[in-house]
């Protein structure tokens, strides 16, 4: 009970950081269009209705490092104003801890101060789901860039004020512009 109410807790946390960033019209769409998911075939069947289908995916074209992802999610920051808040090196992590090398892995988080508040403002629930993450992951066949689906969660907060809606439209696109060029190695 205890850790299905964690997962349950975990899937609300990081769905509502997003679900501002996705909520443009009050309507459903899939997106499908405009943000095309990759997922590895193992893991889209190993993980069918649970994180698969709340995270778009890209994979990250050969010989892209990590130095050119992490520049190109610098760059994209830089360009529409949002703040890398954090990073989560876990797997730096747990080789420190192990003494044992390990596929790469880490999280790195990001937020727009201004568009946090006016989320906040329309909604105080969104405070526990800040700031927007993205993790870079290392798999058998190469790197993989993961965040949260935004577009699954178009139309959970109902009709949103103009403003709003703008601000998460906006902020939707940046990070999807993060996953696309940090894919391709763009800076």
């Amino acid at each position: 009970m205890r850790s299905s109410i964690r997962i349950h807790a975990i899937f609300l946390a990081a769905a509502c950081c997003l679900a501002a960033a996705a909520c443009t019209t009050g309507t459903a769409t899939t997106g499908a269009a405009a943000s095309p998911v990759a997922m590895p075939p193992a893991q889209a069947a190993s993980q069918a209705g649970t994180a698969a289908g709340i995270t778009w995916a890209r994979k990250v074209q050969p010989g892209v490092t990590v130095t050119e992802i992490e520049e190109a999610f610098a760059s994209v920051a830089a360009e529409d104003n949002i703040r890398a808040v954090g990073e989560l090196a876990l797997s730096k992590e747990l080789e420190l801890r192990s003494g044992q090398p390990g596929k790469f892995l880490k999280v790195y988080s990001y937020c727009d101060p201004a568009a946090a508040r006016l989320m906040v403002d329309f909604n105080p629930a969104m405070s526990a789901l800040l700031p927007c993450r993205i993790s870079v992951v290392e798999q058998e066949d190469g790197l993989w860039i993961y965040t949260m689906n935004m577009d699954m969660l178009i139309g959970m907060q109902g009709t949103m004020p103009p403003p709003v809606a703008e601000t998460a439209r906006r902020v939707r696109a940046s990070i999807l512009k993060m996953l696309d060029r940090a894919a391709r190695g763009e800076f």
